[in-house]
């Protein structure tokens, strides 16, 4: 990185963290590239193994058709590469949820399904996608963990005979409305919102950033986004790196 270059982002560091330490209403909007700093990899990214191991396109597993019609496969794809059980919280995960605890931070709202910023011990989260720790049966409506699905063979099912699903939105089913309304109306009433981690195309929930009103958007992203020319600030680094360096 040249000196210029450096320069700029101790300054936009700068403007960060004097805004979080100016603010009591910071609303947290993330996506998966604050988890794949914990080594979950973005289930999109085509790799070496993926094209080994699976016939099909993420997208078309992570359906809610595919499920229907190949739930042997969908479940392989989805152990294999949807749960990490050994991730850990990242710096990110970890400075929001002290923001939090500061009376700072109101709300993270995450497209994650990993449950991670509740292990770093954030407690208003709003998961947009669901949880791979939630999982219920279809038929009785019985709950279970992780581990349920983690440990079962093949297709994991409930002791009365049904499968068990896990509680996240697949392609062709609707986000929570009760969820994306919370969400909008933390957003609206935000002072300072900052989004982190996504390059903002998948709707519905990138849309949400259109409800801000405010003066103080600030987008955390190594890679640019098609919102950029809407922030107020733009820091286009790694975010955990970003929050180590607030020292919040």
């Amino acid at each position: 990185m040249s000196s210029w270059k450096e320069a700029s982002a101790v300054t936009e560091r700068e403007i960060l963290k004097q805004w979080i330490e100016d603010s009591d209403n910071i609303v947290f909007f993330g996506g998966a590239g604050v988890s794949t700093e914990s080594g979950i990899p973005d289930f999109r990214s085509q790799d070496g193994l993926y094209h080994q191991e699976y016939q099909y396109p993420p997208e078309t597993i992570i359906s809610h058709s595919f499920y229907r019609s190949n739930p042997e496969e969908f479940f392989r794809f989805y152990k294999n590469k949807m749960i990490i059980t050994d991730a850990k919280p990242n710096e990110a995960h970890l400075a929001l949820a002290r923001l939090e605890q500061q009376g700072k931070l109101r709300a993270v709202i995450t497209q994650n399904i990993d449950g991670l910023h509740q292990m770093a011990g954030s407690r208003n989260v709003l998961e947009l996608h669901g949880s791979v720790h939630r999982n219920y049966c279809e038929r009785c409506g019985k709950f279970y963990g992780l581990e349920a699905v983690v440990r079962s063979e093949g297709v994991p099912g409930c002791s009365c005979g049904g499968t068990i699903k896990p509680d996240v939105v697949l392609y062709e089913e609707g986000l929570d409305q009760k969820t994306i309304e919370r969400a909008v109306q933390y957003i609206r009433q935000a002072d300072v919102l900052i989004i982190g981690g996504t390059s903002l195309v998948v709707y519905p929930a990138a849309g949400l950033i259109d409800y801000y009103k405010g003066s103080k958007l600030v987008l955390i992203n190594k890679s640019e986004t098609g919102r950029d020319g809407d922030a107020d600030l733009v820091i286009r680094e790694s975010i955990g790196r970003v929050f180590e360096s607030l020292n919040v």
